[in-house]
């Protein structure tokens, strides 16, 4: 049931608003390198975190007494640069903020190498444009420092105010430095030190697509150097020597399948009221009635005055018309051995997106549509 003030629902606005709504993905299997849908074992980027300080704001940083804990870092740090601060001093600076760094060390970082960074404020700083960060530690989840970061802050955003009246563009409370960290400490990966041995991990677990990644790794190389340990984990008898095993792992990621069909599954998206359905989607025949209901509620005041000489005051009195209309149903058959059939029979019920939720679950439930329900 829908409540509409002074507007009317078309039939035909609501089936092309499920058909925009109704997202179709139709594409053919074909052929893929490995290293598309699998990855080795180890080989993978690490997370990176600092707390730190940006300076040189044009006074558009925390306020220090709603963000204490500002003053008591810029306090501290002044504090090892031989700065002593008197216990007790109210700092009152509008040029300095908190701020969270974050990166990603990818695999085989080596000391020396630079790191892209996210600066990002913690406190009630309005913009960080045109600041400067201190030097960060930036740890990873052991708690040991990998990189060191500093720089001057790239903020997209702008803002301007004056009289009392404001614009933005854009987010100024984030931004880049890019190549603003150093890598300090690399991340111990050792690939093939047990034996040689080497692990491919699938990104989606399919113990098709595992059996035949095997199948072709092994044709590749002409003989059996690989073997299913379950549908997402496949193990590699790679060479010890490390410029072979280089080159044999380069070989399998380039290696070509054609993995599985991915199961029918429909998935909905409550926020936005989106449908998405797969190519292996099919409905068997059934028959559907949907109807709409809706109420449309037209407000309007009118004037009331008192007679002439009288001792009445004159009121302004509202007044409202309520109309309820529903749509006439009919049943429908609905029917698809393929995906645009099931797309052609889904639009033809005229549904908006959120009804078209619930006929999809009430035909999931009668046994009628051919796979699974996923809500996002």
């Amino acid at each position: 049931m829908r409540i509409v003030r002074r507007c009317r629902p078309s039939t035909a606005g609501l089936a092309r608003l499920a058909a925009v709504a109704l997202v179709v993905i139709a594409l053919p299997a074909q052929a893929e390198r490995i290293r598309e849908i699998a990855s080795f074992a180890g080989v993978r980027d690490n997370q990176l975190v600092g707390y730190g300080l940006v300076v040189g704001l044009d006074n558009t940083g925390d306020q220090t007494t709603q963000a204490p804990f500002t003053s008591q870092s810029l306090t501290n740090m002044l504090s090892q640069l031989g700065v002593n601060i008197p216990a007790g001093t109210n700092l009152q600076l509008r040029n300095v903020a908190a701020v969270m760094v974050t990166a990603d060390l990818p695999p085989f970082s080596r000391p020396g190498q630079r790191l892209d960074i996210v600066v990002s404020s913690i406190g009630n700083a309005r913009s960080l444009r045109g600041g400067t960060l201190l030097m960060t530690p930036l740890k990873g989840a052991d708690g040991d420092t990998y990189a060191l970061a500093q720089g001057n802050m790239l903020v997209g955003g702008a803002g301007a105010q004056a009289g009392g009246s404001s614009v933005q563009i854009n987010q100024q409370a984030a931004g880049r430095i890019p190549g603003g960290a150093l890598v300090e400490r690399e991340v111990p990966l050792n690939l093939g030190a047990n034996g040689g041995m080497l692990e491919l991990q699938l990104n989606e677990a399919d113990f098709g697509t595992a059996q035949r990644m095997v199948t072709a790794i092994n044709g590749e190389f002409g003989r059996s150097v690989a073997y299913a340990r379950n549908g997402g984990v496949i193990a590699l008898d790679g060479p010890l020597d490390d410029n072979a095993r280089v080159s044999f792992m380069a070989r399998v990621e380039n290696v070509q399948i054609t993995p599985m069909e991915a199961p029918a599954r429909v998935v909905f998206n409550s926020r936005t009221g989106s449908v998405v359905m797969n190519s292996a989607v099919t409905l068997r025949q059934a028959a559907v009635a949907h109807g709409n209901l809706s109420i449309m509620i037209d407000s309007r005041f009118g004037v009331s005055q008192p007679a002439p000489f009288g001792q009445g005051q004159t009121v302004v009195v509202p007044d409202a018309d309520i109309n309820i209309e529903q749509q006439e149903a009919y049943l429908q058959i609905v029917e698809g051995a393929q995906l645009t059939d099931v797309v052609n029979a889904l639009n033809a019920l005229g549904a908006t997106p959120q009804d078209l939720m619930s006929i999809l679950e009430a035909l999931k439930a009668a046994g009628s549509l051919r796979a699974e329900l996923e809500v996002i």
